[in-house]
């Protein structure tokens, strides 16, 4: 492949979101979810070169719609190849889409020797589908149907998730199309849990960071069959967990964990018990926090993806 003269193989990463700690509508009919961002994710290697983009998997058709959008735009590169490694499995609720679609702007930006500002990543996204909101560091509540961040509520003390796959996959975009309907008590509901939260992570506070989590994977029964919901928050809570939190358009559960817990390594077993009771495979995930003094454009390159541990059934 032949190589633009000014521009360099580009890598770019983004890490996943195990579900959301929230997702909701404002009394303002915003759409909105609160991040919990793992250590998981995608990384993409963008190879400058030749006039067309080629993307590998070639599925990856939204990547491809993203990468020629820049290289139209951009005065260094003319084409080239585009190589994307996920460790998040699609249509299960861990951004998996939008982890693909950061590290792919990240790689391309990469590779004309620049970091993408967040604003035109943003603009490149909204273009092409609802996204999560983990192109920031850390927490954040996100509008996600506008592309749009609504705030960034901190840095959460480290967690474990332990996750149950339900089966089966859920397509995002149609999932925001058909929209859930709720009522003028949801939207105040969701405005105090969003409030709650917080101020929760601000304080550090993972009982109530759980308890958030835990009535908001419930509101999300009401739009998404879930049988098994009701048994695993009372299993997680005799078990000592901090809460529930599920994928509300994904076919994901997790029971949420303190790492700081002295019979965290007794509990993760039990939960894996818990979650072998409904899902078609367990899988053990670990939060992400960004490194407070990392500078601004090494931390959007952060290259450490711990894989997580998966057991299938």
């Amino acid at each position: 492949m032949t190589t633009d003269l000014t521009a360099g193989i580009g890598v770019g990463r983004a890490y996943g979101s195990c579900g959301e700690l929230l997702q909701g509508v404002t009394a303002r009919d915003r759409h909105f979810l609160v991040t919990l961002p793992i250590r998981r994710g995608s990384v993409a290697v963008f190879e400058p070169g030749g006039d067309g983009i080629t993307v590998v998997p070639e599925q990856k058709s939204k990547a491809r719609r993203l990468a020629s959008a820049m290289v139209a735009r951009s005065r260094v590169l003319r084409g080239g190849r585009l190589t994307l490694h996920s460790e998040l499995p699609e249509g299960k609720g861990l951004a998996s889409s939008t982890a693909d679609l950061v590290a792919t702007a990240r790689a391309v930006a990469d590779a004309e020797g620049r970091t993408v500002p967040v604003d035109e990543l943003e603009a490149d996204l909204r273009a092409i589908e609802p996204s999560d909101g983990v192109m920031y560091p850390g927490t954040v509540a996100y509008f996600h149907r506008e592309v749009r961040l609504l705030a960034r509520l901190g840095t959460l003390p480290p967690l474990t998730i332990v996750t149950g796959d339900e089966g089966g996959a859920v397509d995002t975009v149609e999932f925001n199309r058909a929209g859930p309907c709720f009522g003028p008590a949801d939207k105040r509901e969701y405005d105090r849990l969003l409030s709650e939260l917080t101020v929760a992570v601000a304080r550090g506070d993972l009982a109530g960071v759980g308890a958030v989590a835990t009535r908001s994977a419930v509101l999300s029964a009401t739009l998404r069959d879930r049988p098994h919901l009701d048994a695993t928050i009372r299993a997680a809570r005799a078990i000592g967990a901090l809460g529930v939190v599920v994928a509300h358009s994904g076919t994901t559960t997790g029971i949420l964990l303190a790492d700081s817990d002295s019979r965290l390594r007794e509990q993760v077993l039990a939960a894996r018990r818990i979650c072998d009771g409904f899902a078609c495979s367990v899988t053990v995930h670990h939060s992400w926090r960004p490194a407070v003094d990392t500078p601004p454009r090494e931390r959007a390159h952060l290259s450490s993806h711990p894989r997580a541990e998966s057991t299938p059934r």
